[in-house]
């Protein structure tokens, strides 16, 4: 899918418009635009209609326009509204087109002073919400006829038209990263082994001209990649890591982003149960995020070297399944007593982290990872968990999160809980001896294998995934993590 994106300023008493969607503010005037505002106004006219969040009404024909059909959306208060309401309203204008099989749509958009949100944020909500809500993941299904809408115009002042003309183009690549890694997460694990997923990220990417190295097997038993290859050993698909660079001219600093790439998670020996297994094919998300950004970087060309590198395991039960009690050298040399082999990602992740270190020497390093029930229980399903003992990183995801409603929580770091880790055989355990606290102890035990680096640790077990549809995002993979990282870059 590739929806055009434009930018339009237009009169709409003359404009030749098939549909306009326009945003109701139920208790406030929220369009400078006064031929936009008098149409609002004959809306609320109507007894059934008053801009209340979910009201929506149709028109057809109206007299002295030449647009076919006007639909006003309700935003609800003034006090309520922010940039991803927006988001919403746009997801749903788009979802409503697609419905009634319309190739092209027309949004008005607000005046940024009556809402007090800038423009650049309240433009780039609305083109966003329209682009990935214009997303169908219907491959496996016998009726996919429904197709998405072509383009989308957002009616704007001129000069927002000539200020902002390279957003579109900007907001539509970091889109298609989200909806890559959102089909990438939603795809089954019979069609996602670690092979053919890291062969579809290497495709990807060497088409958007980024440089990619898949790393085998063989390779990591020589590099010692030994608390990795102990997770994928229960499995016959055999581990890959896939490792992508883009790197612009004169870059500022060089960021690793690191993803864990479970492509399914059967929970090794301490198997999962029903009810927490069958959503399994979801434990990429990470490693899904990360080669989504680092695709998109290829088109938006930020000012730093990006490094991207992710992990890919089965973890699966069979007789070379590792157990409880096994003690597991890393690549750093540390060794790890397993205390549960459900604590796999963890694993995967320190030898990862610990060799884009060592071979790329990051001024930053994040990494997000599906990697705890313990954050979903503890923040749900739409916020993340951030970890970091770096306050001004930590301060840049939080407000990245907030601009892109890829919310984050920050976590405490305890130094005194490191005492749950201890091993009474190896340098460290890969979970605690209580079932407490898991979300933290396992940000702790990454910690240990990151060295002096600028480091942060996202956990996206509850946002990741979702099993019922929003205004713009189906139920599946939501790519979380894609339009968090651009944010951020600006920021750093």
């Amino acid at each position: 899918m590739n929806t055009a994106l434009r930018l339009n300023a237009v009169d709409i008493r003359s404009a030749d418009i098939g549909t306009l969607v326009i945003p109701v503010c139920e208790d406030e005037t929220i369009h400078s635009d006064r031929s936009i505002a008098a149409l609002v106004r004959r809306a609320k006219g109507f007894d059934e209609f008053t801009g209340k969040t979910g009201d929506r009404l149709s028109l057809y024909d109206p007299p002295r326009l030449k647009q076919r059909r006007l639909v006003f959306m309700g935003l609800g208060k003034m006090d309520g509204i922010h940039a991803d309401v927006f988001r919403r309203f746009a997801g749903k204008a788009v979802r409503l087109a697609t419905k009634r099989g319309l190739a092209e749509v027309w949004l008005a958009v607000p005046s940024g002073r009556k809402l007090g949100i800038d423009r650049a944020p309240l433009l780039t909500a609305i083109l966003e919400g329209a682009y990935l809500g214009n997303h169908r993941f219907n491959r496996y299904k016998a009726d996919n006829t429904e197709n998405p809408v072509k383009t989308v115009r957002l009616i704007v002042p001129d000069a927002d038209a000539k200020a902002f003309r390279r957003l579109p183009k900007r907001v539509a690549a970091i889109c298609r990263g989200t909806l890559l890694a959102r089909d990438w997460v939603s795809t089954p694990s019979n069609d996602k082994s670690p092979r053919e997923f890291a062969r579809s990220i290497q495709g990807h990417a060497e088409k958007a001209g980024l440089k990619v190295r898949l790393m085998d097997a063989g390779e990591m038993r020589r590099r010692k990649f030994g608390a990795l290859l102990a997770v994928a050993a229960g499995s016959h698909n055999r581990p890959v890591m896939a490792i992508l660079e883009y790197r612009p001219p004169k870059p500022k600093q060089t960021v690793a982003l690191v993803g864990k790439g479970v492509t399914f998670d059967s929970g090794g020996i301490n198997l999962k149960p029903t009810g927490s297994v069958e959503d399994m094919k979801m434990d990429m998300a990470g490693g899904a995020a990360v080669a989504g950004a680092l695709i998109a970087a290829a088109e938006t060309k930020p000012k730093v070297r990006l490094i991207g590198a992710v992990p890919l395991v089965e973890n699966m039960v069979s007789g070379a399944a590792f157990r409880p009690g096994d003690i597991v050298t890393s690549y750093t040399g540390k060794t790890v007593e397993v205390g549960n082999t459900d604590a796999e990602g963890r694993l995967i992740l320190i030898d990862a982290l610990a060799y884009v270190i060592k071979q790329y020497k990051p001024e930053v390093l994040i990494d997000m990872a599906t990697l705890t029930g313990a954050c979903l229980v503890a923040l749900g399903e739409h916020i993340a968990g951030l970890f970091s003992p770096d306050d001004e990183l930590a301060e840049g995801i939080l407000r990245a999160g907030d601009s892109t409603h890829e919310r984050c929580w920050r976590l405490p770091l305890p130094e005194d809980y490191k005492e749950k880790l201890k091993s009474d055989f190896a340098d460290l355990r890969n979970i605690g001896r209580s079932r407490w606290g898991g979300a933290i102890l396992a940000a702790l035990f990454l910690s240990e294998f990151v060295d002096k680096t600028r480091w942060a640790h996202i956990d996206i077990a509850g946002p990741a995934y979702v099993k019922k549809a929003n205004a713009y995002c189906e139920a599946g993979g939501t790519g979380f993590g894609v339009r968090l990282v651009f944010d951020l870059l600006d920021r750093l």
